[in-house]
């Protein structure tokens, strides 16, 4: 019989982000105090899970939200790359989404295609690397749970590959919450189910560093 390995997919919890700026893979942002209990909320969680591998971006809000869940395993947080936060070239401006910032005439070059897009990381390359990250974590977790701390675009986008739906989307219907779970279910190398959970709670994918 095939071993049955769960790959939770954790977007990380909410940032200390005062200034409102789309922060992407900049460094410095760490999560803001409710983050950091939104990180112990799901450390509870999950604390009766057979989780026996714990992998984080190299960001720090990354990192952050991964340590109280490693520390309650008793585990150490392995880093990927692959999980990392998406390239945009908004990054480190006040741009989101429906506040009118990218009818600004200098922002329309980087808009030409929506569909790639054309201001950032190509969402198949997104697709791409996650996939990588995510059998990576299942083959360290055989026959257990791993658990990967990733972002809101990247587990969106390869939540949607998986599912076998166009990659270009509207950011306001996200289904990924902060301190969100995507947990994909495989046998053996099989994915046959993805569950979607919000032991945080619910928060709004329009508001810039949610």
């Amino acid at each position: 019989m095939s071993a049955t390995t769960i790959v939770h997919l954790l977007r990380h919890g909410e940032v200390h982000n005062p200034d409102g700026i789309l922060y992407g893979r900049l460094p410095g942002f760490k999560l803001s105090d409710r983050g950091q209990r939104q990180a112990l909320t799901v450390a509870e969680a999950v604390a009766t899970h057979d989780i026996t591998h714990v992998v984080a971006s190299p960001l720090q809000r990354a990192q952050e939200t991964a340590a109280p869940i490693a520390a309650a395993h008793r585990l150490d947080v392995d880093t990927d790359d692959r999980l990392i936060e998406a390239d945009n070239q908004f990054e480190g401006e006040r741009v989101a989404v429906g506040d009118g910032a990218l009818r600004q005439p200098k922002h329309w070059p980087k808009l030409v295609n929506p569909f790639r897009p054309s201001w950032g990381e190509p969402y198949v390359e997104i697709a791409h690397r996650m996939l990588g990250a995510i059998h990576r974590a299942r083959r360290a977790a055989e026959g257990h749970e791993a658990l990967c701390v990733s972002h809101q675009l990247p587990i969106w986008t390869v939540r949607r590959f998986l599912e076998a739906k166009r990659l270009w989307h509207d950011p306001r219907n996200r289904q990924c919450s902060l301190a969100s779970l995507t947990s994909l279910v495989f046998e053996g190398e099989e994915l046959v189910r993805i569950v979607y959970s919000e032991p945080a709670g619910t928060t709004d994918p329009k508001v810039t560093g949610a």
